[in-house]
């Protein structure tokens, strides 16, 4: 049985699948680019995704979609801190900060954010650094490359090997550096091939071993649409059963665009798992 999660005022119990809203502060992320820029806007799509069910809030301010360039920490902080500092007091869930940078993530726990949520995997130690002195829950993502670059060919020998073993020695470098509460994420579509993706939620009751909270973020991502021959836009069905399997094996928390519909698609996948 996995440990409860403390997370500033709340604690994450893991007695069934939560649900992480996403709340991209962008413009050009893959799927809702530009759709919640304004803070106004971004901060009523929080409070929707609350009402939905969703569990945690990750906010991010820069695209990690594949191709996309890099942002200044001024400019991303730019981007989330207001929003941040506003749904602080505003809601009662955790908020997560979507960043790889340890600047933006000291800023944002400053503000209010309960959680670091690293695309980068704590490859940075200044991540580490900050997870550790703020004593705050941080997610490990594997990602192959970055970004710009991730799509180009990505190759593995064996992928959930691979990945397992990237997981083990940062969750290693973590817990060394006195970082208590980590949640691994292997990473769908960073670096990954339609095939990749679909034998990491295949064999994703492999990683349990390491003995952390399995997050899992397929949601409208390109391996459904490459199977569907559908756009992000309509791609809810594939998210949907995406999650269901990943429940079924192991995940803990999906995050996921469409809170209120996968909310009612967890409740009953976690049904039939416990049943």
């Amino acid at each position: 049985m996995l440990k409860d999660i403390k997370c500033g005022k709340n604690i994450l119990k893991f007695n069934k699948t939560l649900v992480m809203g996403i709340l991209n502060v962008t413009p050009d992320s893959f799927s809702d680019g530009k759709l919640f820029f304004s803070q106004n806007k971004a901060i009523e799509h929080a409070r929707q995704m609350v009402n939905g069910g969703a569990d945690i809030i990750d906010i991010g301010g820069e695209s990690s979609r594949p191709g996309s360039e890099r942002v200044s920490e001024e400019e991303e902080l730019r981007r989330v801190a207001p929003i941040i500092k506003k749904l602080s007091k505003d809601i009662n869930v955790p908020i997560s900060i979507d960043t790889y940078k340890p600047k933006v993530a000291e800023e944002c726990i400053k503000l209010g954010a309960n959680i670091i949520n690293d695309i980068n995997g704590l490859r940075n130690p200044g991540m580490i650094n900050i997870a550790a002195k703020y004593k705050v829950p941080v997610i490990i993502m594997h990602m192959k490359g970055n970004p710009k670059t991730m799509q180009k060919n990505p190759i593995y020998e064996d992928v959930a090997k691979e990945i397992k073993e990237f997981l083990r020695q940062q969750i290693k470098k973590a817990k060394k550096a006195g970082v208590k509460d980590i949640i691994i994420d292997p990473g769908i579509g960073f670096g990954k091939t339609t095939e990749h993706n679909l034998k990491i939620l295949k064999n994703l009751s492999e990683f349990k071993e390491l003995k952390c909270p399995i997050l899992m973020g397929p949601s409208r991502k390109s391996f459904i649409g490459n199977i569907t021959g559908l756009p992000a836009d309509q791609r809810l069905e594939g998210t949907i059963a995406a999650i269901s399997i990943a429940i079924m094996n192991g995940a803990n928390i999906v995050r996921v665009h469409d809170v209120k519909e996968c909310k009612r698609a967890a409740m009953v996948a976690d049904a039939i798992r416990d049943a």
